[in-house]
């Protein structure tokens, strides 16, 4: 049983009345307000800008998601329905009188953060996991034969998907970078780290397992960050937060005066590790699929860091109550991405929510494949090079098939990995349970179910990385004492089953045809 002052779990408190949840994603930051049976009461949502500055390369601005997190918060503590839908720093304090509340955080991996703790200022903008930079070094290294290496490590595969190539390029390329970096003036950390070193005015420098277990620097073994990782990626050991557990109290916050005490931080976590808590995936074998900017397809194998089949990686699921789960992944990078793509840049659509009818106005495909790769092919292909493309065009190609193509392509991605799991596990899974928006989109889901010709469950909350992160605060707080505490909050709304398709195996190999030509 670990140390209790040191984990930062707290057994005995008043219990909150109202928990914030900050799930802050590649394309916005969400914050959640749940009551103590995690019934979701109310919501706020701000975008924040993506920024393509050259091919391959995806930022954001860290401060801007700060600042779109505060401000989520502000309105989320407010009415959400008063006439303006913005409201003024006297009404927020007003509303934030009324409850007590605590926050808890969940939040898109790998994407880093380079800062001057001296000055509190990023030193560039934030390396997004989408982003390709770093994949020459990452090439260098797999040609030197560390692949091996940092499999056993790390459980990671050599990917610019993974935070310590962008940190790397940061600190090779910004002028007196590494030097101040060994000099333990910057500091480094996913988008968790941040929030929380700004929520505390940069009193606590902190991550959590799972996030840390993303950065191809953590040792998912002996659950340290790795020196041998650490000298290979050329990053000093005093740019790095401390790591604690899921279920942990990292600090207290105002939330830039908001509350007139301070609230407590507690529960953090990945996304995706987010959604597998939120799933209540506690038990070894049990799965999900969140189809969020990208998809995540992710098992828990128990509390054993077992290496992940071909194609895939183990990280740390989560931990909680002294335990650490772990669990083996694949991550898709364009799934909900390629219908915003297609809405944005294509203007085939005029939002997500209106393809599913045009995709269906037409029986099938027409022959045509999109293949999404924006930011390369993730697993189980593993090409960060490969580009995007949309194949077997003719002239008989309407719009409807190019979004209808849009749609399969994101269940051949999941079918992709979790055929694989399959294999690893001695069969077909009994059931995906999944999340995010795109549940929503009834053809996809049942051509989803279709596929893996296993059903697929939808929840009552789509977002099952924050409910996860809720959760964590919960058993941070002392709020719940075990998993079987909470089990009764996930509510099934829907459950596609599999449907006899002659054409299901067809389909699919022509996809795998699809891919093939493009990484040849």
């Amino acid at each position: 049983m670990r140390n209790e002052e040191m984990t930062g779990r707290q057994e005995v408190q008043t219990n909150p009345e109202r928990i914030i949840a900050i799930d802050q994603s590649t394309s916005s930051t969400k914050a959640l307000l749940f009551d103590e049976e995690c019934r979701l009461l109310a919501r706020a949502n701000v975008d924040h800008h993506q920024y393509y500055p050259q091919t391959g390369w995806v930022e954001h601005d860290a401060e801007e998601i700060y600042n779109n997190m505060i401000a989520a918060i502000r309105q989320l503590v407010t009415d959400a329905a008063t006439s303006t839908g913005r409201p003024t720093l006297q009404e927020a304090e007003q509303a934030a009188a009324h409850a007590q509340y605590s926050l808890a955080i969940t939040n898109q991996r790998e994407t880093v953060v380079v800062w001057n703790r001296q000055t509190g200022k990023p030193i560039s903008r934030a390396v997004v996991w989408q982003d390709t930079r770093g994949a020459e070094m990452c090439r260098r290294l797999r040609s030197e034969g560390y692949t091996r290496r940092v499999l056993e490590r790390s459980g990671l595969l050599i990917d610019p998907n993974f935070s310590a190539t962008g940190v790397s390029w940061l600190l090779d390329h910004i002028e007196g970078a590494r030097e101040a970096a060994e000099q333990g003036v910057l500091a480094m950390g996913t988008i968790d780290t941040w929030l929380v070193w700004k929520l505390t005015g940069g009193k606590v420098f902190a991550t959590d397992y799972t996030n840390a277990s993303r950065t191809m620097l953590f040792n998912i073994h002996t659950l340290q960050w790795d020196d041998e990782l650490l000298q290979l990626f050329g990053i000093p050991r005093q740019m790095l937060p401390e790591v604690r557990p899921c279920d942990a109290v990292y600090g207290e916050t105002t939330c830039e005066g908001l509350f007139s005490e301070p609230i407590a931080i507690a529960g953090v976590l990945g996304d995706s590790h987010g959604a597998l808590v939120g799933q209540m995936c506690f038990g070894k074998g049990s799965g999900k699929v969140t189809y969020g900017t990208g998809s995540s397809v992710m098992v828990n194998i128990g509390e054993e860091a077992k290496t992940a089949p071909a194609g895939l990686v183990t990280s740390v699921g989560f931990t909680a109550f002294g335990k650490t789960y772990y669990g083996y992944e694949g991550n898709i990078y364009s799934t909900g991405a390629t219908l915003k793509w297609i809405c944005d840049q294509l203007q085939l659509a005029d939002s997500p929510k209106d393809i599913e009818p045009i995709a269906t106005s037409v029986s099938d495909n027409g022959g045509v494949y999109v293949v999404p790769a924006f930011s390369g092919l993730g697993a189980p292909w593993w090409q960060p090079n490969v580009k995007g493309a949309i194949l077997g065009m003719t002239f008989a190609t309407t719009r409807a098939h190019v979004l209808r193509a849009a749609l399969e392509s994101i269940a051949y991605q999941i079918k992709d990995l979790v055929d694989v799991m399959a294999r690893s596990t001695g069969g077909r899974l009994s059931e995906i349970c999944a999340d995010g928006g795109p549940t929503k989109n009834a053809f996809l889901m049942q051509f989803q179910a279709n596929m893996l010709e296993s059903p697929v469950v939808c929840t009552e909350v789509d977002d099952a990385s924050a409910l996860g992160a809720v959760i964590m605060n919960g058993f941070a707080r002392g709020l719940w004492q075990s998993f079987d505490d909470v089990t009764g909050f996930r509510k099934v709304t829907k459950v596609y089953e599999p449907q006899p398709d002659p054409q299901r195996f067809t389909l699919y190999q022509q996809w795998r045809n699809a891919v093939n030509q493009l990484i040849k």
